[in-house]
């Protein structure tokens, strides 16, 4: 799926990534996927594209939130995933939950 606006650094990248993500399991469409919009948050992050969404440009690095925002690394999921999870699954009270309670409440 590498582009052609792509530079030979970018699709290194998405190879890379692609690769990592096939390793820990993901198929490989969503691997792809992965790969893609990391690479394309990085180009919007550095310039390089034409356009660019506010998240891209002023949310932290997609390396750095690799690990805070997955489901296992450090400290879990967000307080808003766990929230958004617990109104899917219409979870009551979840409004005066906090971080712990929800985690708790998902598990049951």
């Amino acid at each position: 799926m590498p582009q052609a606006a792509w530079s030979n650094k970018r699709e290194r990248q998405y190879e890379h990534i692609k690769s990592g993500a096939l390793k820990h399991g993901a198929g490989t469409k969503r691997a792809e996927e992965i790969a893609a919009r990391t690479v394309n948050k990085e180009r919007a992050r550095h310039g390089e594209s034409k356009t660019a969404s506010k998240t891209s440009t002023e949310d932290m690095s997609s390396a750095r939130r690799g690990g805070l925002r997955s489901h296992s690394g450090p400290g879990g999921r967000t307080y808003q995933q766990l929230y958004a999870e617990a109104a899917s699954r219409k979870i009551k009270g979840r409004s005066s939950m906090n971080k712990a309670e929800l985690e708790k409440a998902l598990r049951a």
